[in-house]
């Protein structure tokens, strides 16, 4: 009977990571952790199995139809979770006032969401978040910008070569509460608009009225959604619009943190999740060539209310990993791929490999990364793979180096070659 064949391909949307593709992982990774630690976040992490509950919304989130849901075992209904923001709300209300405020959390944690796989999109993602809770004041949003741009350069994007989208929710909600639009309807036609760009004007416009907008306040919406800068802002909605305030506030700080001249105050920016509440924001690679959003974020001060706690300000930002990925291997900013090993001890048979362990293990000790070749290969083969794996040295031990109590060490640069005394 033979064998079963089983698919070797990852499930359809998802990836496996091999060791090349660890190191590309992790040194993203540690440029994220080394930006959230320079402003001064601290980082928490959640398991990726969340009771369903947690998700569903009724304003109509596209979300709530993309989750990975089932019932499990004891009959509970539960999800893997298709983005961490909700976590943090339920963690923070499960400890309560015990939590001095105000919190700098971050996390990078893998989420899942069933959506159409394309470029820039998967089923499953890593997504980098930092969140602010307990501050209600826009500094909070320019410290967050500040961390995402400062990350943007660390990897090599210059600060003209990523635009940032600014709006806010309170300018729609303000405008739309004058035409009758306000409460879970406003969630729902937030979430609408949020396609804008992608179905346009006149499919936005349909949906709309399925929501029962009538035809001039769609126009009214969609009119709204074009305006660009905040003097333009300024000149379309009334001077006690509170999200215009806010914005204004929010340029005025990113002035003193150097990030106004990436901003444009862009009113087509929503953000698709209900939950938004003020600032909102989008990353965009200025150039074009990537038209998905880098990263979003945005205030969200009424989630922990909608949860069942007191309304707190809170905001956040989700940057994932595939977007800026592709983005940096466009650009040839990624690193060249490097093995970590500086060293390769090459016995030249097996006598020679317990005198090739102890040599391994002395260099160790002495921190070297070390790998042992105990293949027994032709000499130039295992200079070819110690070479292709970046070491910078070979160290060579056979019955006349260890019958004399010594190791050739050879530069793979220089190919020059030097004794040196065997551990004892």
């Amino acid at each position: 009977m033979s064998a079963q064949r089983i698919d070797i391909q990852p499930v359809k949307g998802t990836r496996d990571f091999y060791p090349e593709d660890m190191r590309r992982r992790q040194w993203l990774f540690e440029h994220w952790r080394q930006i959230s630690r320079r402003f001064g976040f601290e980082e928490y992490d959640a398991c990726v199995l969340e009771n369903e509950a947690l998700y569903i919304r009724k304003a109509g989130d596209e979300i709530t139809g993309q989750l990975y849901n089932f019932e499990d075992k004891g009959g509970r209904r539960v999800a893997l979770r298709p983005e961490m923001t909700p976590t943090l709300a339920r963690m923070i209300l499960a400890k309560g006032a015990s939590l001095p405020q105000p919190l700098r959390w971050y996390t990078i944690a893998q989420c899942f969401r069933y959506e159409r796989a394309q470029r820039g999109r998967k089923r499953e993602h890593y997504q980098w978040n930092m969140d602010i809770v307990g501050l209600a004041h826009v500094a909070a949003e320019v410290e967050l910008m500040s961390a995402q741009a400062a990350f943007l350069e660390a990897v090599g994007l210059q600060p003209e070569s990523i635009a940032f989208k600014v709006s806010h929710r309170g300018i729609l909600q303000h405008h739309l509460a004058g035409l009758g639009i306000d409460g879970e309807r406003f969630a729902a036609v937030c979430v609408i608009v949020d396609k804008h760009d992608k179905i346009g004007p006149e499919a936005t416009a349909t949906l709309l009225a399925e929501q029962g907008v009538d035809a001039a306040t769609a126009t009214a919406i969609l009119q709204l959604l074009s305006v660009r800068g905040i003097d333009a802002l300024a000149e379309t909605v009334s001077d006690d619009n509170p999200g215009l305030a806010d914005l204004r506030e929010l340029l005025n700080l990113a002035e003193a943190a150097g990030i106004a001249d990436r901003m444009t105050i862009d009113c087509s920016v929503v953000r698709g999740l209900s939950y938004y509440t003020g600032t909102v924001w989008e990353c965009f690679d200025a150039s074009g060539e990537v038209p998905r959003a880098v990263a979003g974020g945005g205030r969200y001060d009424a989630l922990l209310q909608h949860l069942g706690g007191e309304a707190t300000p809170m905001v956040g930002f989700g940057f994932g990993d595939v977007v800026i990925l592709d983005l940096l291997e466009g650009r040839g900013l990624l690193p060249a791929d490097d093995k970590g090993i500086d060293e390769v001890v090459y016995p030249l048979s097996a006598d020679e490999f317990a005198a090739a362990t102890r040599l391994a293990a002395a260099r160790r000790a002495d921190g070297q990364r070390v790998c042992v070749d105990y293949s027994q290969r032709r000499f130039k083969h295992v200079i070819a793979r110690a070479e292709a794996d970046g070491a910078s040295r070979l160290l060579i031990l056979g019955a006349a180096e260890v019958a004399k109590g010594i190791y050739k060490e050879r530069s793979l640069s220089t190919r020059e070659e030097r004794e040196q005394p065997l551990p004892s």
